[in-house]
């Protein structure tokens, strides 16, 4: 199982959106400041996380939401 998840950054006014394996330790790397793409908009809060059965289903999740934009995607999502 893969999820894709959105965080939000308060700090920076930003979301970000990936895919993991395992939510916890990623959230925990965003939050620890070892991911380069975030590490300035710690704290990150996760707002929304979605399960997909394969690797090749988030990835298609992720690149629709980026492409959509994120705040965008949420909106017409909820």
């Amino acid at each position: 199982m893969h999820i894709v998840y959105i965080l939000y950054s308060n700090s920076i006014n930003q979301y970000y959106c990936g895919e993991t394996q395992d939510i916890v330790d990623r959230l925990v790397r965003h939050n620890s400041g070892r991911s380069k793409a975030t590490k300035r908009g710690v704290p990150w809060i996760m707002v929304k996380n979605i399960e997909c059965n394969n690797r090749s289903e988030a990835k298609k999740l992720e690149t629709a939401i980026k492409s959509r934009g994120i705040k965008r995607w949420l909106t017409s999502n909820s």
